[in-house]
């Protein structure tokens, strides 16, 4: 049979190689100030996303920056994409704000006099005249003065620039009809300039697919709801797997399984924000609960063949009863990961670019909670075990001695 269990120390050793390093560059975060170590996106540091593509030519993220650079806005982040959008990331600058709402100017009501002939008297278009308060967008337009012509009132959807004007400030500009960009080219404040700007250097805008400002209160207020989720969650996975197995050890065990699985996946994505610049959104915290939730089912697993095992082999070694039930689950657990890996390396591939950090968090943790719950938890269980027997043995050895 296999030792698997003897061998603890360089499952140990493996885990420690992949584990310093990503807490060197995750520490290297606050260190560095940002240079170093994870990039956060907008979710958690604030500031404008937009994603837009040109008409005419495909930009590098060079001559994106010198643009930005040149409306004031330096340290601005860039980046192209295979199928021709810009990624631009700068500080909240604002989106395009709408119109005020007008108020309503009230419009005397026709009441035209007919006369002998049917034809509505000169009175009618009389007492059609605005108030002297009504803007000119609310003059009678020639659908108004055609309909007093004819004896009735004029219909509130006959004249729609009028009621726009009235009462329609509110909504968004839609886009002009030569533009066939999905959301409107923004032309005030800020941001307006720079796309003038943009369009100015690079040609007309085609599309703009995002567009987006998060500001510092939200983006606070999502970094402390994602620290919060993972903290809660490991809690009740340590309570509960504690008194699942009615002993401490297992629930402990169970969360340092975890919480190498979280450095792990973690300290890579640091390490490829340091190289790739590979940002940390709001999907990475779905993963890390995702990989949390299956980390500790796989460890589960095998928690609960060694509390089978030390029921029918009463009287074995510790670490022998371990290692059976690591022997025995090892097929399922490898097969069951397995699966999960080809698809999510498909979805990595051949997914929608939208989703591939997101997909990548999974697969790496994944990976690393099947690698811990054989090789970490159990290993951390049998360590342990053996560190009380030598305490026991211990503190029997001085109590016979003071005797």
């Amino acid at each position: 049979m296999f030792d698997l269990v003897s061998k603890r120390n360089w499952f140990f050793l493996l885990s420690g190689l992949i584990v310093v390093p990503g807490l060197i560059f995750i520490l290297l975060t606050p260190l560095s100030g940002g240079a170093a170590g994870l990039k956060f996106s907008i979710d958690y540091t604030g500031g404008t996303l937009w994603q837009l593509k040109f008409a005419g030519s495909e930009p590098s993220a060079a001559a994106v920056q010198a643009v930005l650079t040149a409306q004031g806005l330096p340290g601005s982040k860039v980046q192209t994409s295979s199928d021709g959008y810009v990624t631009i990331q700068t500080k909240p600058i604002g989106l395009q704000a709408p119109a005020p709402i007008a108020t309503p100017v009230p419009v005397a009501t026709l009441a035209p006099s007919t006369g002998p002939s049917g034809s509505a008297s000169p009175s009618a278009s009389a007492s059609a005249v605005p108030s002297p308060s009504a803007t000119p967008a609310t003059s009678a337009t020639p659908a108004a003065s055609a309909a007093a012509a004819a004896g009735t009132s004029p219909s509130p959807s006959a004249s729609p620039s009028a009621s726009a004007a009235a009462g329609g400030a509110a909504t968004s500009p839609a886009p002009s009809p030569s533009s066939a960009a999905s959301i409107p080219v923004p032309t005030t404040g800020k941001i307006g300039e720079l796309a003038t700007a943009l369009q100015a250097k690079f040609g007309k805008i085609a599309d703009i697919r995002e567009q987006t400002t998060v500001g510092p209160i939200v983006s606070s207020e999502t970094t402390q709801q994602a620290v919060l989720l993972v903290i809660l969650g490991s809690l009740g996975i340590l309570l509960w797997v504690s008194v699942r197995f009615a002993d401490i050890k297992f629930g402990f065990s169970a969360i340092a399984a975890l919480l190498h699985d979280v450095i792990v996946v973690v300290g890579i994505f640091a390490i490829l924000g340091t190289l790739l610049d590979v940002q940390v959104d709001s999907l990475f915290v779905t993963a890390m609960l995702t990989v949390i939730g299956f980390s500790v089912h796989d460890t589960i697993v095998v928690f609960d063949r060694i509390r089978e095992n030390r029921a029918r082999h009463a009287g074995e070694p510790f670490d022998v009863i371990v290692n059976h039930s690591i022997l025995q689950t090892l097929g399922r657990s490898i097969s069951t990961s397995m699966t999960v890996i080809m698809v999510l390396t498909a979805l990595l591939l051949l997914g929608a670019s939208t989703i591939q950090q997101f997909v990548l968090a999974l697969l790496i943790g994944i990976m690393s909670g099947t690698y811990s719950s054989i090789f970490n938890a159990s290993m951390i269980l049998v360590a342990w075990h053996h560190w009380e027997d030598r305490r026991r043995q211990a503190a029997l050895t001085l109590a016979r001695a003071a005797r």
